[in-house]
């Protein structure tokens, strides 16, 4: 009989049993990951192409993955839709600097239909001038409410510093939106859409005929090795600051650009930057949260592109409070550098670190998305248990070290705006 009055023992995770995707050559030198055997009857499949806002310009990406079936020369984009609903499927499309990825969700009795759909629609993208028109309306009046926020300007002037003189500096303004053309999204859907293909993720109990079918079809569009994007950054520190009269808050960021996960420093700095920011107890939400009431929410994080990666802590506190806000994540940055993390505080750090790995790695779809992480930066999914093994080993001095190594205040761009 169960005593629910006595606690269950708490077993420390040694590794996780990670599912490797089989590898299907789509043609050589473009992958397709198969993830297959799952427990139900669903299936996911994703498009990775070269066609990310740092290839050309922002807009140009971000208008061509909006109007990617938005229509052919035969077919509206009302039909096209509604022929995907007549399968069940979901079809989505979202542009990071680097890539641009089309995912589509149906049951698996259903994919091959849902993809024939898409690439029918895909292949034979017309970009008709009156969704261009409608799509450019849209969102040239969402960016005009959102540079009213403070969080937004901030975001785009600390992106705009940290990747300077180079493509990741680029946003989208106003005036983009006027004299954007109908032969830009064609010419780039032709280069890096049609010919820019670079791997596809698939979740499935598909049959082999299946696959094989899925094979060809992903052949006619599969691209060539990418060129490189600019990405020597100047790693100058800046401190800029935007008044803006009307604003009731003040948005802070605080950023550097660092590494991803090839680099030996990155697994212990991930476990500072948690200590410092990347949960609800950290000490940013402690003192500038909690004791201060500076915020009602303050964060710190790491991003990862292909070949680097970036720092950045995040928050928005009311104008009369802007410097001292910055003094606090200074102090507490100082403290980190100078003082050894009490060894309660950096054991409940490693469990948190190591249940939100199992959380991620609940079920095929999970553990599909754990693969693409080091993939991206051509690792393997054991990555993941030697993470699991470093965190256990990380100690307090390693807490210290990394801080002391890659936290000087004199690196740090500081950005505010409000």
């Amino acid at each position: 009989m169960l005593n629910r009055q006595v606690a269950p023992k708490l077993t420390p995770i040694k590794s996780i049993e990670f599912a490797v995707p089989e590898v299907v050559e789509i043609k050589k030198g473009i992958p397709l990951y198969w993830t297959k055997n799952i427990a139900n009857e669903t299936a996911k499949i994703e498009l990775h192409f070269h066609a990310g806002t740092t290839v050309k310009t922002p807009i140009v990406a971000s208008l061509t993955a909006g109007l990617l079936i938005a229509g052919t020369k035969k077919k509206t984009a009302v039909q096209i839709q509604h022929a995907l609903d007549a399968v069940g499927a979901y079809y989505d499309v979202s542009v990071s600097q680097e890539q641009a990825i089309v995912t589509i969700y149906a049951l698996n009795s259903y994919l091959l239909q849902a993809f024939d759909i898409f690439q029918e629609a895909f292949m034979h993208a017309a970009f008709p001038e009156k969704e261009l028109k409608e799509l450019s309306n849209e969102r040239q009046e969402k960016l005009k409410v959102q540079l009213q926020k403070v969080n937004v300007l901030a975001q785009r002037k600390i992106q705009q510093v940290l990747f300077e003189e180079t493509p990741y500096a680029q946003v989208i303004s106003q005036g983009d939106y006027l004299t954007i053309r109908r032969s830009d999204l064609i010419q780039f859907h032709q280069e890096n859409y049609l010919n820019g293909l670079a791997k596809v993720f698939l979740v499935g109990n598909l049959s082999n005929d299946d696959m094989q079918a899925m094979k060809n079809t992903c052949a006619a569009f599969a691209g060539t090795q990418a060129k490189p994007v600019k990405g020597q950054f100047s790693m100058k520190s800046h401190m800029v600051h935007e008044d803006k009269k009307d604003a009731l808050q003040t948005a802070i960021r605080i950023g550097k650009i660092m590494f991803n996960k090839t680099h030996p420093d990155f697994i212990p700095f991930s476990v500072l930057n948690t200590i410092l920011g990347d949960y609800f107890g950290s000490r940013l939400m402690s003192n500038i949260r909690e004791d201060k009431g500076y915020t009602y929410g303050i964060g710190s994080y790491m991003m990862e592109n292909t070949h680097f990666g970036y720092f950045m802590i995040a928050t928005e506190v009311a104008k009369e409070v802007r410097e001292a806000t910055i003094q606090e994540v200074k102090n507490e940055i100082e403290r980190l550098q100078t003082e050894l993390v009490p060894n309660e505080e950096l054991e409940l750090v490693k469990s948190y670190l190591l249940g939100q790995l199992l959380k991620a790695a609940d079920g095929p779809y999970a553990m599909l998305d754990l693969f693409s992480g080091v993939e991206l930066h051509g690792m393997d999914i054991s990555f993941y248990n030697k993470y699991i093994q470093k965190v256990q080993e990380i100690t307090a001095e390693d807490i210290r070290e990394m801080a002391c190594k890659h936290l000087d205040w004199k690196s740090l761009s500081i950005i505010s705006v409000g």
